[in-house]
């Protein structure tokens, strides 16, 4: 179960070919590449034009979000070890006061 198989891609490509015909799925192929091709560019371009400091401080001040239930747990049961170290010393001296 889930995802495909390189058996399922090949049975797959197969039945494109005999449906569509070799020249078809050439052509297919080619449009799919440059379209790839262009996307990539685009990215890229995307990419160049974002200001990245900014981006970096920001996300300096994001929490961090749990990506699997292990880590979620962690961060609910010891949300202490997640804070910067300066941070818990400079709270703790003032609980001590």
């Amino acid at each position: 179960m889930g995802g495909f198989h390189y058996l399922d891609l090949l049975v797959i490509l197969g039945i494109i070919l005999l449906i569509a015909g070799p020249k078809a799925v050439q052509s297919m192929s080619r449009h799919a590449g440059k379209g790839l091709g262009k996307a990539k560019a685009v990215k890229d371009e995307i990419l160049s034009e974002l200001p990245m400091e900014e981006l970096s401080e920001m996300s300096q001040h994001i929490p961090r979000i749990p990506l699997n239930p292990q880590q979620a747990v962690q961060k609910l049961l010891l949300p202490e070890q997640e804070k910067p170290a300066e941070k818990r010393i400079t709270e703790e001296k003032e609980a001590e006061h």
